[in-house]
């Protein structure tokens, strides 16, 4: 996309001003100016490898690529990087583009945020609660948030949360058949995750159908390195497949989806393995990494097309998975509108698109193989007497971030 250059336009406030998004990890800090009307980028970064040899930079403006190489040994650090390439490339975050507030996203805002909100000390508080529940995401989150509050002390700050949209998950969908004291203790429930994509590309799927968001009812197939489905009914999510953390549900780059609960126990008895052993196994030794050695999913399709049996096996048990799951969440919706691809996977794979449509005959379903073969940005993938249609949508989640936080500024309705 074509990018206008900021010095020549007026101020933009409101709803539609620009909002700094940022995704901070535990060594990496993902950034994007973003106006919340339109979604257009103004600037887009990336700074790396936080606390670690070999720090590097990104800053994409007007199309041109910035890079920095030099240590970087905190997130403050990373905010002087940010800032410092603002100011050397541009837009000027103190002038025309300005941003009216700062977008962070949060991994995990359990069951105490529903909803995005304003950040002060009380929700940082509570968020420091709550990184029991995400110990790998959450600390990167809030040492992000700490420093940009010291970076940027007259901007509003705004929490977005990954697990917000899924707080409109019926009870029964979201509660484990556990011990009570479990569930009241330690909260011990299904939260999902993604829910930026699922409710941006939900929301862009009922406007392509030409449908309004009330009346559609769209199964949500976010497929990246982390993947998740979920079941959204008149804009609200109403099932998902991820569950207390990231690991349920969907294979993914290196975490196996659904599992038997009764695995720890089993591997602690014949192989005396840990529980952080296991831990790490779940989160960084499965999923695609364990079945085909490679946690890359293009390079698991250029394997199997290759006649690598250990590929084929990924490759089908990641649809089976897929297969499984939507049709589960399409008996949930009880009607279905349709079907949405989203992320790295979903809007790049026709292969595996295909494979999982082949098989959805059942809901109505009916591929497009042209189409989806010749994907383009928004692209409907089924025929046009489909009964039920499907579509790729690639997921925007800083604009649904900036649109979030701009709306909380405004008083308005978020969903």
């Amino acid at each position: 996309m074509s990018m206008p250059d900021a010095q020549d336009d007026g101020p933009v406030t409101g709803g539609g001003g620009p909002v700094l998004v940022i995704n901070a990890g535990s060594s990496s800090l993902k950034y994007q100016l973003v106006l919340a009307g339109s979604g257009e980028a103004l600037a887009s970064g990336l700074v790396e490898r936080i606390g670690l040899e070999g720090g590097h930079a990104q800053h994409t403006v007007t199309g041109t690529e910035h890079e920095l190489e030099r240590e970087i040994p905190d997130h403050t650090a990373a905010f002087e990087v940010l800032t410092a390439q603002f100011a050397e490339h541009g837009p000027d975050l103190a002038g025309a583009s300005a941003p009216v507030a700062v977008g962070h996203r949060v991994v995990h805002g359990g069951a105490r945020f529903a909803t995005t909100v304003l950040i002060d000390e009380e929700v940082l508080g509570t968020l420091r609660d709550l990184v029991p529940l995400a110990p790998l995401h959450n600390p990167g989150n809030i040492a992000g948030i700490e420093v940009a509050l010291q970076a940027f002390p007259d901007l509003p700050q705004v929490a977005v949360f990954d697990t917000a949209f899924h707080q409109t998950l019926p009870e029964a969908a979201h509660t484990y058949a556990v011990p009570l004291s479990w569930r009241q203790t330690f909260h011990v429930r299904r939260y999902g995750f993604h829910g930026t994509s699922h409710a941006y590309v939900s929301r862009r799927t009922a406007e392509l159908l030409g449908r309004p968001v009330e009346d559609t009812n769209v199964v949500v197939l976010h497929l990246g390195n982390g993947a998740s489905a979920c079941a959204v009914a008149g804009g609200r999510s109403v099932d998902t497949s991820m569950g207390l953390t990231p690991l349920e549900g969907l294979v993914m780059g290196t975490r196996p989806g659904d599992l038997d609960p009764g695995l720890p126990a089993h591997l602690s008895r014949v192989a005396g393995m840990t529980l952080p052993e296991f831990d790490h196994a779940l989160n960084k030794e499965s999923g695609l990494k364990a079945l085909a050695g490679d946690s890359d999913f293009r390079t698991v399709t250029e394997l199997r097309a290759a006649g690598d049996a250990a590929a084929a096996l990924a490759f089908d048990v990641v649809v089976h998975r897929l297969v499984r799951h939507l049709g589960a969440l399409a008996l949930v919706l009880g009607r279905l509108d349709a079907v949405t691809f989203t992320a790295g996977i979903g809007e790049n794979s026709a292969v595996l698109r295909a494979a999982v449509l082949e098989r959805a005959g059942l809901l109505g379903i009916e591929l497009d193989h042209d189409a989806n073969d010749t994907v383009a940005g928004e692209t409907r993938i089924s025929t046009a007497d489909s009964r039920v249609a499907a579509f790729v949508v690639p997921t925007n989640e800083e604009w649904e971030i900036a649109r979030e936080a701009a709306q909380l500024l405004a008083g308005q309705s978020l969903h």
